[in-house]
């Protein structure tokens, strides 16, 4: 950007030093000599400015999720004897409406500024903190110069997770009643008792009580989970999701944290599908049910099920990356997992489609004995040119359960209310077919 004043310092300096060499007149010789100290000392000044200054940065956390406060502290050390004028932070993080940019005056030699950064996370994503930019220049306003500072952290904003009250699931059609009356290799909520120490057995698996009272290593042995699995499919095909144009989210301050408006979902049915499987998710997971998750979005990834804070922390790792993006379509995904599901498991379609094989992927669950449940969002509400109102009735008519998702909807109330609406109906063609061929 041009400086008019330094411009115009340039030009007085230019004619003073022309009338100088052709005149040599003392009005020509002051102005040169003026203007030309003037410029000078602005550029010493400007050049001095950053030297010695330094800058840190340091998070609480560099996890979080939408919807949470992130915090961030922001240190600016002045290393120099010398005060600086004024010394500009910006932050040029690519977090959404991140704060922490600061004018600073006067700031002392060996002095330091501290601030406290907040900023409130509305969009799922890793994001860099940083680079940060550090700016000053002379009192005049004729130079200024910048520094970056490249960032060293990255932060991973989960999915927002909405509070679900009630969702059906199986309880699962194994036999045995209460627990299964056969060994498991993997760790279940069922202890069947403890055996001896075996090389190989993992360290985990110790029961030091009964070790220490039989002077010899014993390890505990589980029995089955009568429990059916719960498998989430997410889809994620390009061709499938819609977006409208995002209202920006309001821009809070500090004085304004204490009263944040509720945050609403950016409508795009990728940002619903994501946030309703994470939802959905750690439900599950709170209910001690065991998880799995399936996705194509870019990357094909596969979670297999299990029941644990550590299995929750996984699955909004994943979600939060994931991106509309994939290829293969959802019924694709089916037929390549549903062979490694148990029989009685539930099957949750999160999905904005509105093409007849989603009916042909709930089929294909009824078959291998597992019961589908249909998240369905329609992706006209969001912008998109079909509805799936169709698709919706087609599987009402098989007896698949469907809960219906537009653009807008409290997903809390939606979701919760899906369960008792799903009791007073009639029995479902899928549950009536597993009944069958457990007889």
């Amino acid at each position: 950007m041009k400086n008019p004043a330094r411009i115009f310092l340039l030009l007085l300096f230019a004619i003073g030093l022309i009338g100088t060499i052709l005149n040599g007149a003392d009005l020509y010789v002051r102005l040169a000599y003026l203007s030309g100290m003037l410029l000078g000392a602005a550029w010493l000044w400007t050049f001095f400015s950053l030297r010695e200054l330094r800058l840190t940065r340091q998070a609480r956390s560099l996890r979080a999720s939408v919807g949470d406060i992130f915090e961030e502290n922001f240190d600016l050390y002045n290393d120099s004897r010398l005060p600086r004028l004024w010394v500009e932070v910006d932050n040029a993080s690519s977090l959404p409406q991140a704060s922490g940019s600061r004018l600073f005056t006067n700031v002392g030699g060996r002095q330091k500024r501290s601030y406290l950064a907040r900023t409130w996370l509305t969009r799922r994503g890793v994001y860099r903190l940083g680079p940060t930019v550090l700016g000053s220049g002379d009192p005049f306003g004729l130079f200024a110069v910048k520094r970056s500072i490249p960032h060293a952290d990255s932060l991973l904003v989960l999915p927002l997770i909405l509070p679900i009250h009630d969702f059906p699931s199986p309880s699962g059609y194994l036999p045995g009643g209460k627990a299964i009356r056969r060994k498991s290799f993997e760790i279940t909520p069922h202890a069947a008792g403890v055996r001896e120490y075996i090389h190989g057995d993992p360290l985990k698996r110790i029961h030091w009580p009964t070790s220490a009272r039989r002077n010899r290593l014993m390890v505990k042995e589980f029995e089955q989970d009568p429990q059916a699995e719960i498998w989430l499919f997410l889809d994620a095909e390009v061709n499938v999701h819609h977006e409208l144009p995002a209202l920006p989210q309001p821009v809070l301050n500090s004085w304004t944290f204490q009263r944040r408006p509720q945050l609403s979902l950016p409508p795009e049915t990728i940002e619903y599908a994501v946030s309703i499987t994470a939802s959905l998710a750690h439900y599950f997971i709170e209910q001690r049910r065991a998880v799995g998750f399936v996705t194509e979005g870019p990357a094909y990834t596969v979670i297999p099920a299990e029941r644990s804070e550590r299995q929750e922390a996984k699955l909004l790792e994943t979600l939060a990356f994931v991106r509309a993006a994939g290829h293969l379509p959802l019924v694709s995904l089916v037929d390549s997992i549903a062979p490694r599901i148990p029989y009685g498991s539930s099957v949750l379609l999160v999905t904005s489609s509105a093409r007849q094989d989603i009916l042909l992927a709930a089929e294909t669950a009824s078959r291998r004995g597992l019961s589908p449940v249909v998240i369905l969002i329609n992706p006209q509400t969001f912008g998109g040119h079909t509805t799936n109102e169709g698709l919706l009735q087609s599987l009402l008519a098989r007896g698949v359960p469907v809960c219906p998702i537009s653009n807008g909807d409290d997903l809390t109330e939606t979701l919760s209310a899906f369960a008792a609406q799903n009791r007073n109906q009639e029995q479902p063609l899928w549950r009536k077919q597993l009944s069958s061929l457990s007889i």
